[in-house]
C-alpha cells in the first residue's frame, strides 16, 4: 500500500545492509520512520514495544527473530530456546508461535547451517501473507458488492482497531475488502473506532485510509452502537489475533461490544483472517490467553502540542489504579462469517474444518 504516493511493505530484509527493516508504528501518524532491526534483541524489543503489531506482522517479525537467533549460535537447541523467548513477548496473537513453530519444523532435520534456510522461509511467509490478504480482499469485495446491489448510495463500513496493511505485510485483513472496493470505484465510507487505549484506529487505520484517499470518520469506541441503531452502518469488518477451533474470536478489546451491537441491530459482522490465525488446539474462546499490558497505556496520552512537538501527558489521578486488558472474546454465535484466503465460511467448527482441513 502507499504512504505519500510511494508503495511500502511493513517489513522487509535489506540485502545490502543485511538487516530487517520495519516502519516504527509507535511514531505514527505524526512521524514516518523506517528503522533497522539488527539483531535478536532488536526483534524482541520491536514486538514488546509494539513498533510492529498486528498478529500477521508479529508472526513474520518473530520468524526474522529466528533468523537472528541462528546468527548467534548455529545450534538447534539454542534456536529453540530463543524461539520460546519470542513466544513470550505477546501471548494472545497465535501467529507469533505459529511462525516460530513453522521455522523450527523447517530446520528440524538439519544439523547446522540454518541461517539461509530460515531466511528463505521468512521471505516465503511474507509472500504467502500478502497473497492471503489479497485473497481476503477479493472475497470480502463480493460481500460489499451484494450490499451495493440493494443500496445505491454510499456503503458505510465500521471497523475496530487496525487490521490494515500496517498489521500485516500488505493489504491488511479487515481493510483488504475496503481497498478492493475503493479500487473498484464502489462508494464507501469507513467508520473508524479510535480504539482506546493505544488508539490504533485513529492513529493507524485513519493514517492508512488518508493516504489511500478513502473517505472515513473517526469515532469514539462507544459510538458504533448508536450509529447502528440509526441505520448508519451497513457492514462491520474486524480482524482477529486468534480464532478458536469452534469459531470464537479474540480481538482488540471492544470488539465483543461491537459484535453485540451488530447482532442486536441485524448488521452483518464479519471477521477477516488468514488461516495462520486459527488455533486448532484451542476448543473455545475461554481458553485463549488474554494479554494484560502496562497501565501506563491507559494513564498516559501522547500527541502533538501547540508547538508541534510530540509530548506525553497524564490523564488519570496518580493514586487511581487501572486495568489494561488488551483483548476480548467474541463468541461465534455473534459472527456472521469469516472472510479467509480460501473463501467465506460460517463461524463454527464444522465450517472451519471443511474450509481448511
Amino acid at each position: 500500500m502507499k504512504i505519500n504516493g510511494k508503495a511500502y511493505k511493513t517489513i522487509w530484509f535489506d540485502k545490502k545492509k543485511q538487516c530487517v527493516k520495519i516502519i516504527d508504528q509507535t511514531l505514527l501518524p505524526f512521524k514516518f520512520k523506517i528503522v533497522s532491526l539488527k539483531n535478536f534483541n532488536d526483534v524482541i524489543k520491536s514486538i514488546k514495544k509494539m513498533q510492529v503489531r498486528g498478529a500477521p506482522l508479529i508472526g513474520v517479525t518473530a520468524a526474522y527473530g529466528m533468523y537472528y537467533a541462528s546468527l548467534l549460535k548455529d545450534n538447534l537447541t539454542f534456536i529453540k530456546k530463543k524461539g520460546n523467548e519470542l513466544k513470550k513477548t505477546r501471548p494472545t496473537a497465535i501467529n507469533l508461535s505459529w511462525a516460530v513453530d513453522r521455522i523450527l519444523k523447517k530446520i528440524s532435520n538439519i544439523q547446522f547451517n540454518f541461517k539461509e534456510i530460515i531466511l528463505q522461509e521468512c521471505e516465503k511467509i511474507c509472500l504467502e501473507d500478502i497473497a492471503m490478504c489479497e485473497n481476503i480482499g477479493n472475497y470480502g469485495l463480493e460481500i460489499i458488492k451484494k450490499i451495493q446491489k440493494r443500496k445505491l448510495n454510499t456503503i458505510n463500513i465500521l471497523t475496530h482497531c487496525n487490521a490494515g496493511w500496517l498489521a500485516t505485510i500488505d493489504w491488511g485483513t479487515a481493510t483488504a475488502p475496503i481497498y478492493k472496493a475503493f479500487k473498484n470505484k464502489i462508494k464507501i465510507h469507513i467508520w473508524v473506532d479510535e480504539t482506546r487505549p493505544r488508539n490504533q484506529g485513529s492513529s493507524l487505520t485513519s493514517f492508512e485510509l488518508s493516504h489511500e484517499k478513502i473517505p472515513h470518520t473517526i469515532i469514539t469506541d462507544n459510538t458504533g452502537g448508536l450509529l447502528m441503531q440509526k441505520g448508519k452502518v451497513d457492514l462491520c469488518i474486524v480482524g482477529t489475533d486468534r480464532v478458536a477451533s469452534n469459531g470464537d474470536v479474540a480481538n482488540k478489546i471492544g470488539t465483543y461490544l461491537k459484535a453485540l451491537a451488530a447482532y442486536d441491530n441485524k448488521v452483518p459482522f464479519y471477521v477477516a483472517l488468514p488461516s495462520s490465525t486459527i488455533d486448532w488446539k484451542i476448543i473455545n474462546g475461554k481458553s485463549i490467553p488474554i494479554e494484560e499490558r502496562s497501565p501506563e497505556e491507559l494513564n498516559i496520552l501522547s500527541g502533538l502540542d501547540k508547538n508541534n512537538k510530540l509530548t506525553k501527558i497524564d490523564i488519570y489521578p496518580k493514586k487511581s489504579k487501572s486495568l489494561n486488558l488488551a483483548f476480548d472474546i467474541t463468541k461465534a454465535k455473534y459472527i456472521t462469517g469469516f472472510i479467509t484466503e480460501k473463501g467465506i465460511c460460517q463461524a463454527n467448527a464444522k465450517s472451519l474444518k471443511d474450509m481448511f482441513q
